[in-house]
């Protein structure tokens, strides 16, 4: 056994000194060239993020309302991502014996000359459930602007993914490596509680679907055992959006993956790509969202934290958390709206989100590629067929 726990941590640290070694940063055209959000999250209008600012509780039509957000604006604007839904039901607290449906959404792209089990993915996950009380509770932070933020990402990279690997056949290297790199966008229901935040009651969605990879295996000689060893990296989005966020580095063995995310958000704001601003302090001198770049000792905090990443995690999966600490203000209010947002942070967010998925999916050279998808873009690609407030959940350290 013991055996077989050092073999378990060896590969475990090869594969992190793989990732880190593959990861490409942006140059600085590159970074200029990440897409504006525009209008996109315009609280009122904005077609990525005003569709989410409703109530949502799972198996409400509010929630049905969101799902098909989700699902028509990937098959419309980027036909070439699959899109899979896992559901599953569950007696809740509120429920009584009647069984709640809760539905995920799994957005996922693989060089289209992968098959099933030959790819790793980069998972970007947001939950898009709202929690029932209080009555009216739209959640804008939580997390209706993370999932919009990740829309605005794989848009923003499609068209460079699609250039990269059309390259990448024309040169003759799509059968040269048997670990290829893919992305997926996971979008959780019933992360939130219904009464009071347990381990039965919270995180549905997200026991369900870690469940269920689990046990998803592929053919024996698939780079990968199951759908979950796909995941090289789960970046979970969660209370984003309120101005002057501090995220902290959770997780010592994803430090790493934090530090190339801090470095790229110095990047950006070098560059003056960045809109918000600390407040009483210049563009020059704001405080930095991810301020753990030299963080030094061994005090990590990722298992004070209860959230979506925790079935994953206990599966083995590395997790890089961005979760503000301290919470936003409006946390678990009916302030939080989308009047509460700062809308120049929400982009700044969407742009560091999408710097950090083109690194990952090494895009250099590829960001100002300008694809028209069509319909026929569709074929040749393979799919993949507490917080410790205890009453509340997600508490705050």
């Amino acid at each position: 056994m013991a055996r077989f726990a050092f073999l378990r941590y060896a590969l475990q640290t090869l594969l992190l000194v793989y990732l880190a070694a593959a990861y490409t940063t942006l140059s600085g055209d590159s970074l200029r060239a990440i897409p504006e959000p525009g209008d996109d999250f315009d609280i009122k209008s904005g077609k990525l993020l005003s569709p989410i600012l409703q109530p949502r509780v799972p198996g409400t039509p509010g929630s049905l309302a969101v799902q098909n957000h989700f699902v028509n604006f990937f098959k419309t604007e980027l036909p070439k991502w699959n899109v899979d839904l896992q559901n599953s039901t569950s007696k809740t607290p509120v429920s009584g014996d009647k069984e709640v449906p809760f539905v995920n959404l799994i957005l996922g792209r693989d060089p289209p000359w992968a098959t099933p089990g030959f790819s790793s993915r980069l998972t970007l996950v947001a939950h898009y459930d709202s929690k029932l009380t209080p009555a009216g509770f739209i959640g804008a932070t939580d997390s209706a602007a993370p999932c919009a933020m990740l829309m605005h990402a794989a848009k923003s990279i499609d068209a460079a993914l699609t250039a990269k690997w059309e390259k990448m056949h024309a040169e003759g290297l799509d059968l040269e490596f048997e670990d290829h790199q893919g992305i997926q966008i996971i979008f959780l229901d019933g992360e939130e509680a219904f009464k009071v935040w347990t381990s039965e009651d919270s995180l549905y969605g997200a026991k369900s679907l870690a469940a269920e990879m689990e046990t998803t295996a592929f053919a024996a000689q698939s780079t990968f055992h199951n759908a979950l060893s796909t995941i090289s990296l789960f970046v979970l989005l969660d209370l984003l959006g309120a101005q002057n966020p501090n995220v902290p580095s959770y997780f010592k063995t994803t430090h790493w993956a934090y530090r190339k995310m801090a470095d790229l958000e110095r990047r950006l704001r070098s560059l003056s790509l960045f809109e918000s601003v600390s407040k009483g302090a210049s563009k020059r001198d704001t405080s930095p969202f991810l301020p753990d770049f030299d963080k030094k000792g061994d005090r990590w905090l990722g298992g004070a934290i209860e959230d979506d990443h925790i079935p994953f995690m206990d599966r083995g999966v590395e997790v890089l958390h961005l979760i503000p600490t301290p919470f936003p203000r409006v946390w678990h209010t009916r302030e939080d709206d989308g009047a509460h947002l700062h809308i120049p942070t929400v982009r700044d967010w969407s742009k560091l989100i999408t710097g950090f998925a083109a690194e990952w999916m090494e895009l250099e050279g590829f960001m100002n590629a300008s694809v028209v998808p069509t319909n026929h873009d569709r074929e040749g690609d393979h799919a993949f067929s507490a917080r410790s407030q205890p009453t509340d959940g997600k508490s705050e350290l």
